[in-house]
């Protein structure tokens, strides 16, 4: 037989483009359109549905970017296509793809959200056009609104172009209206569609030797054979008819099972802003109802308590809709989050925050205790967090970000993923690679070849849908799952809920399964760490000022001194600082627009938060003229103890300023003329801590071009370029308020940078503030410590713990790390000495080892200050920035956990009477205290959140400074675990490595 393969799959493909997709829609009649502008942004039904329309007609200019326009379009349904199916059918001039364009929301005339529409769902069905979102008839009058939102194009295939998508782009309509009709919808040559791109999309995946495949062709063939051109419609039946055998063949008994699910990943916030988040989850949702009512078979996982909760306050009836298809079973609550957030850079509270604040909306709203985290696109996963996952009462993990990997491939799909406590999570990675699958036959035969456990397991998940800006799945992709639900040689698909999967996923492989352990670092996107630089140190400053309020107002209220703790600010705080966590935006890779609304969102909350500090710091303090000094943090200082007030103790030897040398008995610190530090010298090591021939403090800028993705990556070749920052416009000493203090102001390029360096009395460390006036465009500034320490890993704080990484690269898997996030700290050593590096508000380091010729080895901790990428905000971090920083010498872990907590908790001072004895006290220092507040059900009860800071077991007694009735174990959600003794009013525990530990003490 000669191989006409291409011949038949080019036919096709043109068949399908000009014959078949336009007779979808068969006689139609205009709609009468009127339209009103919003002259602003968007208002709520009610007041839209009140104002005056005006008339229109297609080719209507509408929307300038981000703005609303609201069309009301009405008509008579001919009572001649009595029987036929019937659709109102809607182009609002879309160009891209779904959540990437323009996208409406149609409205009754009571102003109650019907379904969305986008460039892939153009239609409103009859049945839910008629009064109040009843069916309408043939011969009935119809009318109904349309919000139209004017979401401007976004060029993600340039995604390197210097747009600001996050500005208003005037007053110019970007869109024209291009259809409204009411038409007849040939469901038959819909359905004739979906069987050829099936078929053809299986065969394309097979071998040119498989029969199958010739047997497909074949049956494509004869289909398109009697398919009448000047008949489409009234042949497509017969056209159908001649793939009826290709499309009952079963699949293989041992074809891959795939459990798939509905999705629309929907990122709370990227590339447009949250108010227009607000809508896309409304209009998703109202697609995902509408579209169960027709497919009862639809599950659709729904994460995010967060667009929940938006759904909740903004749109009652899609509400009202959710909560019936979650109790139907047709939406599911996944995740168990209150939004699908970063990993890397929240903090260990606000981390756990994220179950805590998500759990319970899910529990409270439906009574259901989610099991699964589902976080598929965030930018790596922080290895606290299977200890976490177990803590909230989940257990199971999902995500498929890690193919993304430039460099290692992941080796497993299913498998155990062990935390650094040692806690496991029965883990999956879809093998599909996408969250947003079609369910075309490339993409199934993709994930059953791609499968890792490929003959010892045999079932994976796929998320099916459009998603990143909504919409969902659509009636072609559930219709398409119904066609390769049992297919030869094609996956079985299966549409089922997550829980069934991982059940099922669990009881065939858990005892067989792999083990991860550690971090599972992204291999991509490792600029996060640094993009944005307002927003991290807005969230940074947030987390340390909400446990700064929970710790004193509970102290307070504890010790009768303030009368309320204020439980709903704080749970509304709490949530603003959560949102601001989301996967695009903590990390920086959203629009201006979302940066901006997010800088001055941390404001205000910073204002609110320190009222209540100082609320309840003024009633703990009482009235007097002494000044107290409040310490926050879980480690004394200053003679004042940790989460305690008093006066503090004298801090050491005074300093000294003479010739360029700081010195404070402990350390003494010789600057140049430069206004760098040629030597650190420790004097109680009698040791030299700056790397011979090196300086420290050094400015590094580097030409930062990656290939792709400007805020979000950094590719290793951007080291291949670096200027070292040494031109000094002045350097000024001086002693400040008994502080050996330098200042060093640089200019460079366009941008300036003034650097303040500080020696206190009796501290190890060299304190340093930054700031930037930065007007730099594609550069990347840093700066370098190279120290005299041979180290072959480095350790990073992380939540609840801290990671060792290796210094040098021996495996494609090490050099990948170039780039890495720690928080508060990092810290590399060898055995008997260590230098940390702590920081108030940065995230990206990385760190390096040279062999010298001395025979040495420098290792060389880099800070990562400030970027300048172009997209998606081409003015990212311009303007003036303070961070700070402080080089730790002679420090161990344990020093660079205390110095990291001092720099983010600085000291309170407060006038007034007497100090405040630490509402608990803790007997072993690598016993930290993360968390103090008083218990989320109002019973007045005391929780603290400690953890195992140092890696190894830990024996420590937690007393209060109140009298306990009982204390208990809880999980994060502060629901019993176990019984705890109480004796001498204390409680005497064992940690292992990690381990973090919730206590719930009573009050008497």
């Amino acid at each position: 037989m000669h191989d006409d393969r291409q011949l038949i799959e080019e036919r096709l493909k043109r068949a399908l483009r000009e014959r078949l997709r336009p007779a979808i829609y068969g006689a139609a009649v205009p709609l009468d359109i009127e339209v009103w502008h919003a002259p602003g942004e968007p208002v709520s039904p009610a007041e839209a549905l009140a104002q005056t329309y005006e008339p229109a007609a297609i080719g209507l200019p509408w929307g300038p970017a981000w703005g609303t326009a609201w069309f009301k379009f009405s008509g008579q349904v001919p009572a001649e296509w009595a029987g036929r199916e019937i659709e109102a059918v809607i182009d609002l001039g879309f160009s891209g793809g779904p959540g990437f364009s323009a996208e409406g929301l149609v409205h009754t005339t009571s102003g109650r959200p019907l379904k969305g529409l986008h460039p892939r769902q153009t239609y409103a069905p009859l049945s839910i056009l008629g009064p109040d979102g009843t069916a309408a008839s043939p011969g009935d009058r119809i009318e109904f609104y349309v919000e139209g939102a004017a979401n401007p194009e976004i060029p993600l295939d340039n995604a390197y172009a210097k747009v600001d998508i996050g500005a208003k782009l005037g007053e110019t309509p970007i869109y024209r209206l291009t259809r409204a009709d009411l038409a007849v919808f040939n469901a038959e040559v819909w359905d004739l569609i979906l069987d050829l791109e099936a078929l053809d999309g299986l065969q394309r995946e097979l071998s040119l030797q498989d029969p199958r495949r010739r047997e497909i062709l074949r049956a494509l063939s004869r289909s398109l054979d009697a398919l009448d051109y000047e008949d489409v419609a009234g042949t497509a039946a017969d056209a159908r008819a001649q793939l009826t055998d290709v499309l009952s063949r079963p699949a293989h008994a041992s074809a891959h099972q795939l459990s798939a699910v509905g999705h629309a990943h929907i990122d709370s916030a990227w590339l447009w802003p949250l108010r227009e988040t607000r809508r896309k989850v409304a209009r998703t949702v109202s697609n995902v109802a509408t579209l169960a009512e027709e497919y009862p078979e639809l599950v659709f996982a729904f994460s995010q308590a967060q667009q929940h909760a938006w759904v909740k306050e903004n749109y009652p009836e899609v509400w009202e809709r959710l909560k019936k298809a979650v109790a139907e079973g047709h939406i599911v609550p996944v995740g168990g989050m209150w939004v699908e957030s970063d990993t890397n850079l929240p903090g260990s509270e606000a981390l756990a925050r994220q179950f805590v604040h998500g759990k319970k909306f899910f529990l409270d709203e439906y009574g259901i205790d989610t099991q699964e985290v589902w976080l598929p696109d965030s930018f790596g996963y922080t290895a606290a967090l299977p200890q976490l996952v177990k803590l909230s009462g989940s257990k199971w993990f999902l995500t498929q970000k890690i193919s993304w990997n430039k460099e290692n491939k992941f080796p497993h799909h299913t498998f155990w993923w062990e935390g650094l406590d040692g806690t496991r999570v029965f883990t999956h990675f879809p093998p599909i690679d996408t969250y947003n699958s079609d369910l075309s036959g490339r993409e199934l035969a993709h994930a059953q070849r791609n499968f890792q456990e490929n003959g010892a397991a045999t079932r994976s998940l796929v998320p099916f849908g459009y998603g990143d800006g909504g919409g969902g799945p659509t009636r072609e992709f559930v219709a398409t799952a119904r066609r390769v639900a049992n297919l030869e040689s094609s996956p079985q698909v299966t549409i089922e809920s997550p829980t069934e999967f991982f059940t099922a996923a669990e009881d065939e492989y858990r005892e067989h399964a792999p083990v991860w352990s550690g971090e599972l670092y992204l291999e991509i996107h490792r600029a996060t760490y640094t993009s944005q630089a307002k927003t991290k140190q807005g969230n940074r400053r947030t987390e340390h000022l909400l446990r700064e309020a929970e710790l004193w107002s509970a102290a307070a209220v504890v010790a009768g001194k303030l009368d309320a703790y204020p439980y709903e600010d704080l749970d509304r705080l709490w949530k603003v600082a959560l949102l601001h966590q989301f996967h695009d935006i903590l990390p920086g890779s959203s629009i201006s627009w979302v940066h901006r609304e997010a800088e001055a969102t941390y404001a205000r909350i910073a204002d609110e938060l320190n009222a209540i500090i100082a609320t309840a710091q003024q009633a703990l303090a009482g009235s007097g003229d002494a000044q107290i000094v409040f310490n926050a943090a879980p480690h004394s200082r200053s003679g004042v103890p940790g989460l305690g007030a008093g006066v503090p103790a004298g801090e050491g030897q005074a300093v000294t300023v003479e010739n360029g040398v700081l010195d404070n008995g402990l350390i003494r610190v010789t600057i140049d003329e430069r206004g760098l530090i040629t030597s650190l010298y420790d004097v109680e090591a009698s040791r030299e801590v700056i790397a011979p021939g090196a300086v420290g403090n050094l400015l590094q800028l580097h030409v930062d071009t990656p290939n792709h993705w400007d805020a979000w990556d950094v590719d290793s070749f951007y080291k291949n370029n670096v200027r070292d920052v040494t031109e000094v416009d002045s350097v000024d000493f001086s002693t400040v308020d008994g502080v050996a203090t330098v200042v060093v102001k640089r200019s460079f390029n366009r941008s300036t940078v003034t650097q303040t360096l500080r020696v206190r009395p009796g501290a190890k460390r060299v304190d340093i503030e930054t700031e930037m006036d930065w007007h730099e465009a594609e550069k990347f500034l840093k700066a370098a410590y190279p120290v005299d320490v041979h180290a072959d890993r480095s350790a990073s704080e992380t939540q609840f713990g801290h990671i060792f990484r290796p210094t040098h690269q021996n495996t494609s898997w090490d050099a990948a790390k170039f780039e890495i996030a720690a928080h508060r700290w990092v810290h590399v050593g060898e055995p008997g000495y260590g230098v940390a590096v702590v920081n108030d508000s940065t995230y990206g380091h990385d760190i390096n080892r040279t062999a010298r010729e001395d025979g040495g080895t420098t290792t060389t901790i880099r800070t990562s200050l400030i970027r300048a990428p172009r997209f998606p905000d081409p003015l990212t971090d311009q303007g003036v920035h303070t961070v700070n920083h402080a080089l730790v010498v002679g420090a161990g872990i344990g020093e660079a956990i205390e110095e990291g907590y001092r720099i983010n908790l600085p000291e309170r001072v407060v006038t007034g009477a007497e100090g405040v004895a630490p509402i608990v006290a803790v007997d072993n220092d690598s016993v930290i205290v993360e968390a103090l507040k008083l218990a989320d059900d109002q019973s007045g009860d005391v929780v603290v959140r400690l953890y195992e800071s140092s890696g190894g077991r830990s024996r420590a007694t937690v007393t209060p400074s109140f009298q306990a009735a009982s204390v208990t174990e809880v999980d994060l959600l502060e629901r019993h675990l176990a019984d705890r003794d109480l004796q001498d009013n204390g409680v005497t525990f064992e940690l292992r490595p990690f381990q973090i530990l919730t206590l719930r003490f009573q009050r008497s």
